[in-house]
């Protein structure tokens, strides 16, 4: 398989199908962001020694690029084989984050990203998975064709970031950095 095609040159390229859609298209824009959420992934990945955690961020890679795969299906077209995307790959993220809510102290402020380059690798890898929950959510009121699990589960998936970021401080015995507002009056 060739790298590159040159098809792509004048600004458009093909969805899984056969159509050709324009680069900026927001298919290409919510794909293109799983992806990059998945590559971020992979790097929050590769900073934890080889663990349940890590092979659990390699088996949410995996359902990403299930998912990325959907969102560049050609909507409509027939015969087209993508790998399903099981309500169970939810469920498992409303166990781990359940679970370790259980373990961690109560949230009391709102906290800044940071503290340690694992937490926040994991606070960029919820961002971006907001991103790319919006981007679906425009696509499906724009086109109303996204698959119905992808937008739960892509919110789910920000969560757990979230949960994660709180975990990997306090088992890595970083303080959470509390969020601390300016006073009215106050400058700077």
């Amino acid at each position: 398989m060739k790298i590159y095609t040159k098809t792509g040159d004048g600004g458009q390229t093909a969805l899984f199908g056969g159509a050709r859609i324009p680069k900026y298209h927001p298919r290409i824009e919510s794909y293109g962001t799983v992806d990059e959420l998945n590559a971020f992934t992979g790097l929050l990945a590769d900073s934890m020694d080889e663990g349940e955690l890590r092979a659990e961020l390699r088996h949410i890679q995996s359902t990403l690029f299930t998912l990325g795969s959907h969102l560049a299906a050609e909507p409509g077209k027939k015969n087209l084989w993508v790998p399903e995307l099981h309500e169970e790959e939810i469920e498992l993220l409303e166990k781990r984050i359940d679970a370790w809510d259980l373990e961690l102290p109560p949230l009391k402020n709102f906290i800044l990203p940071g503290g340690h380059i694992q937490v926040s690798h994991a606070h960029v890898c919820r961002t971006v998975c907001r991103r790319a929950e919006r981007l679906c959510i425009a696509l499906q009121a724009e086109e109303g064709n996204v698959p119905e699990k992808v937008i739960p589960y892509l919110n789910r998936l920000s969560d757990y970031f979230f949960t994660l970021a709180r975990k990997l401080a306090h088992d890595l015995g970083v303080e959470e950095i509390a969020w601390q507002p300016r006073k009215k009056d106050e400058k700077g």
